[in-house]
């Protein structure tokens, strides 16, 4: 018995040190193992977890996210790309009053694009969407996904079919996979415009494409100090209108004043030309008109856009740039040489990389191709 008596406090120990063991190691995998998005979505059972993903939006309902414009900081959406736009590949999380103030989109736009860690519950949010609720920590949000910092996304995987074609299969390639896309009305085209073209030191105002003012959002209309709606590629080359397609794609549509736009009319674009009232930089004569330098190869471009989307096998004319000019009704607009030359001379900036993404995240949900892949206006138009 003394033998036994004395062999008790070894074994209590050891049991002691073995409970405590095994009462730790649950709780650190609990909270420390980080997962993806996809495996989030599938593990919607009430676990702990860390997922890691990038920042793509506010949900403001099971089936909606908003890219801009945010309303609240009380729910972010993550996803394994930051070009994601489908919500079924999206994690809805509750931003609770502890995070708003870092992580909540409204107070930090900015957030947009960002990959960020969140440990929390894994449990529906948003009900039915799967979602990850009562947060207990959340981290990083310093970069964007890829690009330099401050850029959008370059969203590799939209152009994947496209990847290593040159000439007419490119353009092909392109004319399918920008073709998806979600048509607004023209009446709707007002509220994109504010959206897309929204001054970047004043949002309340507009920049108009050609003069480069800012202007008031709420003065659109006909008003001789109005701005209104400029078809880039004017309508009346390819006889288009205002109808739903080329007639309300906005990213050929943009903000300008009412007399400007008057002023420039229908012309093909050209260099030459005398100066244009109310337009600093702008140039017009009796068949052309050149807008200012900072904008040149942003007209180009929107051109080149227009010219690969709409290819004739959707009910609209087979839109292409050529290098004439009085080219009058039909489906052409020149010259070719010089929107060449423009793109090559004013590569894109901030404000029109933003404004494509912005169309591809809220608006039209396609993008322009030149815009992301400048280089290939030349394999198109040698």
């Amino acid at each position: 018995m003394p033998a036994l008596r004395a062999s008790r406090p070894a074994v209590v120990l050891g049991v002691l040190l073995a409970l405590l063991a095994f009462g730790i190691r649950p709780s650190a995998a609990a909270t420390t193992a980080t997962i993806t998005v996809s495996t989030a979505l599938s593990r919607q059972d009430g676990s702990v977890a860390t997922v890691e993903g990038f920042v793509v939006g506010q949900p403001t309902a099971a089936n909606t996210v908003i890219r801009s414009n945010f309303t609240g900081d009380t729910a972010i959406a993550l996803a394994d790309s930051s070009s994601q736009t489908s919500t079924s590949a999206m994690l809805y999380v509750q931003v609770t009053a502890t995070f708003r103030a870092q992580y909540g989109l409204q107070s930090n736009p900015g957030l947009l694009g960002t990959k960020i860690s969140v440990t929390g519950t894994l449990t529906p949010y948003f009900t039915p969407h799967a979602g990850l609720k009562s947060p207990t920590a959340f981290g990083g949000g310093g970069g964007s996904d890829p690009g330099d910092p401050g850029d959008p996304p370059d969203p590799g995987d939209y152009y994947a079919n496209a990847i290593g074609k040159t000439g007419p299969a490119l353009k092909s390639a392109l004319h399918t996979i920008i073709s998806n896309q979600t048509k607004l009305t023209y009446d709707q085209v007002w509220n994109a415009l504010k959206d897309t073209d929204q001054d970047p030191s004043n949002a309340n105002n507009v920049i108009l494409l050609y003069s480069g003012r800012s202007q008031s959002k709420s003065t659109n209309g006909g008003g001789v100090n109005d701005w209104n709606r400029e078809h880039v590629w004017a309508k009346s080359h390819g006889d288009f209108g205002t109808a739903t397609g080329p007639g309300t794609d906005v990213h050929h549509l943009r903000p300008e004043d009412v007399s400007v736009n008057g002023a420039r009319g229908n012309l093909d674009f050209d260099n030459g030309g005398s100066t244009v009232t109310e337009c600093p930089g702008c140039t017009a004569d009796g068949d052309s008109f050149a807008p200012r330098a900072a904008v040149r190869g942003d007209v180009a471009r929107m051109i080149f856009y227009m010219a690969v989307r709409y290819e004739g096998g959707d009910g609209f004319a087979n839109l292409e740039p050529n290098n004439s000019v009085n080219n009058g009704t039909a489906p052409y607009i020149g010259k070719l040489s010089v929107l060449k030359a423009w793109s090559a001379g004013d590569p894109p900036d901030a404000f029109e990389k933003r404004r494509n993404q912005v169309i591809f995240d809220t608006w039209q949900h396609n993008r322009n191709p030149f815009i992301d892949h400048p280089e290939w206006v030349s394999s198109i138009w040698p």
